[in-house]
């Protein structure tokens, strides 16, 4: 079946009236964008095979085309979104993608510049059809796309969200000057990071955060912006003053700007090529704004009746692929090579199709893998197979005096900034003061303001550059300084975290996020929070909650050297407490995650807590004489359900101890499980002792009558055991 390339009026060929582009007016045209840019033919488009160009426009055409007709109707594919508008301009720049760590992050609109890095048609449908293998195994919609490509430009692991994609793009430009500027490697120098939005996206946190990071730090990276004038129904004046992010952005220090008709052959060829030189040549970000219709709806579903048909036959009108033809036909080839180029189009998608649907669906047995990283390492990101790190010991070795957790904490930072060169520390404040709890005091001088460094106020800038940085194949090590500011971040950090398991392990992005958390002295709604619960719930995080210098030193070298991203928690009260000192347990010193301390024994009751709550628990304990079991988690993600189920079938009685919120906090999963697994041996209900549901109150005198204190526990200790 041959799926029709340009639009047609009814069900004839002919395009609609307006749309048809007469050979004269197009050689006029063009001759008008050389002349705007000073431009002859050989020069604009010397760097292109325009042969390859057509045929992957037309390519494109015709899967967006078989999905239409026939895939999303048989309900086969089930979300769908048109590329027709957007495809040449994108097949432009995607052929002067050629330096093997060039790298790009699209969002749903962008299988046109996909083909042109050569991604497989068959890798395209199979992943619509949601089969097994593709981008995600079935796991995402098929227009969330990823593309591991160690020989060439790789797809950046798209993700949902409007906006999404600019800071993982300024991560990975970072992490380009970082491996040539930095480590000296050579085989870098002159690659790009590129982000395409749509112009809605240019409203959002992320690129304006992505925006601050390019221009500060002068980073090779493109943000390519696609101006269709609409997100899904909305004008573009309702994002952007104006409707011209580019015009708007003229003043902007460090950023060259450019923009043009994405639709012109010649003028959209020029524009890219200057852009892309641009940046390549390290001279700084370039922000390039190409117009373009969107001729189709959003999505499939989309019937776009808030357009008038006045509009849609003017957006047809400037369809760039009669106008390719027009530059192409008769000049460099003939009719009936273009005929015979769609036939193999046609061909070529047909084929592509039957191969994609032979292919089984997932196997729902293996719908839970590739959550955390296991024996098979991911494709792209972290330093799996790239960096040889030293072997840890689970035995402690103590040495010298007891020490804060803040000393402990830097001091194992120091260790592994000196033996792993790929590591970088960064956050507000983290630089020259230190962090405003010390515990990056001194690291900048050490080793240079490359590898640890202060970044702008955007908590979304933090952890979307950490993806790209983790991508890359660096170890970001990112300050989130309060608890609360991550709420700004909640989605790079959910992205992050889905991203081994819904690229079904091709690409994963290993950090360690650490974030100051709890009350200290006095408590706020907005720097005492712990709230461990939202990150307990975010699938592929690793949760740790220390709650001494000892833990805290083995699990921060465990994150350091693990696969996986980690939500480090360093509670504020314990930071110079004098009960969470210990000596120093050594440079070698791992803790495994998953692996609860006792630290008392009894028989009456087990009492599992975590983070500041273990010293309340061990002084309510002795000062109620009873005999109690005292389990400090260590780490939410995973936790030790083993252990504490084992206490409690000795013990009989439960009581769960948190800070947090009561309702839904992690305390609630415990009892669940102890009420599932140990209900016939317990003695007495299972008792959890909570912050009530507020935020944390500013004076202390609140703050002491809200947060489980020592006679609050030891008061709940004897209820359970009079029981």
């Amino acid at each position: 079946m041959k799926y029709p390339l340009i639009r047609a009026k009814s069900e004839g060929e002919q395009p609609p009236e307006g749309a048809g582009l007469r050979k004269a007016a197009a050689m006029g045209r063009e001759q008008t964008a050389r002349a705007a840019f000073d431009l002859h033919e050989d020069e604009a488009g010397a760097a292109y095979d325009w042969k390859r160009i057509a045929y992957v426009v037309c390519l494109s055409r015709a899967l967006d085309a078989l999905e239409e007709t026939k895939l999303v109707p048989e309900k086969k594919v089930l979300y769908q979104f048109s590329a027709r508008g957007h495809d040449m301009a994108q097949v432009l720049l995607g052929v002067r993608l050629t330096h093997r760590h060039d790298a790009i992050c699209g969002y749903y609109r962008s299988r046109p510049i996909l083909l042109s890095l050569g991604v497989d048609p068959v890798e395209a449908l199979r992943s619509n059809l949601a089969r097994e293998g593709g981008y995600s195994g079935g796991r995402d919609i098929g227009v969330v796309f990823n593309y591991p490509n160690k020989d060439g430009p790789s797809a950046l692991p798209m993700c949902g969200g409007v906006g999404a994609q600019f800071t993982p793009t300024a991560g990975w430009s970072q992490a380009l000057t970082y491996f040539r500027e930095t480590l000296g490697d050579n085989a870098y120098e002159g690659a790009i990071g590129v982000v395409l939005g749509g112009e809605a996206s240019v409203a959002t946190n992320g690129f304006w955060s992505a925006l601050t990071m390019a221009t500060t730090l002068k980073l090779p990276m493109l943000f390519y912006i696609e101006d269709n004038g609409y997100g899904i129904s909305v004008p573009s004046h309702f994002q952007t003053p104006g409707a011209d992010i580019a015009a708007n952005l003229q003043s902007f220090k460090n950023l060259k700007v450019l923009s043009g008709d994405g639709t012109e052959p010649l003028e959209a060829a020029g524009l890219i090529g200057e852009a892309v030189d641009h940046v390549r040549g390290w001279a700084g970000p370039c922000l390039l704004r190409l117009t373009v219709p969107r001729l189709q709806g959003h999505s499939f579903q989309d019937t776009q009746t808030y357009k008038s048909d006045v509009l849609v036959e003017k957006e047809w009108a400037r369809d760039p692929l009669p106008k390719l033809k027009a530059h192409l036909v008769p000049e460099q080839i003939s009719e009936s090579e273009w005929d015979d180029m769609e036939a193999r189009v046609a061909r070529a998608v047909e084929a592509a199709r039957e191969k994609a649907e032979a292919i089984p669906v997932p196997d729902p047995a293996t719908v839970t893998h590739h959550v955390f990283s296991g024996a098979e390492p991911q494709i792209m990101g972290g330093l799996r197979g790239a960096a040889t790190l030293p072997a840890g010991s689970s035995a402690p070795k103590p040495e010298g005096p007891r020490i804060n957790m803040v000393t402990a904490l830097r001091r194992t930072l120091d260790h592994e900034l000196k033996v792993n060169p790929k590591m970088v520390l960064f956050g507000e404040d983290v630089g020259p003061k230190g962090g405003v709890h010390a515990v990056t005091l001194g690291l900048q001088e050490k080793y240079g303001a490359a590898r640890v460094f202060d970044t702008s106020l955007s908590e979304e800038g933090i952890i979307g550059r950490a993806v790209g940085m983790a991508l890359a194949g660096l170890l970001p090590v990112p300050e989130i300084q309060f608890r609360k500011y991550a709420d700004s971040a909640v989605e790079q950090i959910n992205d992050c975290g889905t991203m081994r398991w819904r690229t079904n392990n091709r690409f994963a992005a290993p950090m360690v996020v650490r974030m100051p958390v709890g009350f200290f002295k006095c408590g706020d709604p907005w720097h005492s929070q712990t709230n461990e619960a939202q990150f307990v719930h975010s699938p592929g995080w690793k949760v740790a909650v220390p709650s001494n210098a000892e833990d805290a030193v083995g699990l921060l070298r465990a994150a350091l050297r693990g696969d996986d991203p980690v939500m480090f928690f360093e509670h504020r009260a314990m930071l110079d407490d004098i009960w969470a000192r210990r000596p120093y347990p050594g440079d070698d010193y791992v803790l495994d995650f998953g692996k609860a301390k006792t630290t008392m024994e009894g028989e009456d009751l087990t009492i599992a807590t975590w983070g500041a709550m273990v010293k309340r628990c061990e002084e309510a304990v002795k000062a109620s004489g009873r005999s109690v079991d005292v389990i400090d988690l260590r780490t939410l993600v995973p936790w030790d359900r083993d252990a504490v189920l084992a206490s409690v079938r000795k013990t009989g009685r439960c009581l769960i101890v948190h800070e947090d919120l009561r309702s839904a906090g992690f305390g609630a999963e415990i009892a669940a499980v102890v009420a599932d697994e140990a209900f016939l041996d317990l003695d007495a209900p299972v008792s959890r002792l909570t912050m009530p549901d507020v935020p944390s109150p500013h004076n202390p005198a609140l703050l002491d009558a809200v947060v489980p204190g020592v006679d609050d526990i030891r008061a709940r200790i004897e209820d359970l055991c009079a029981f």
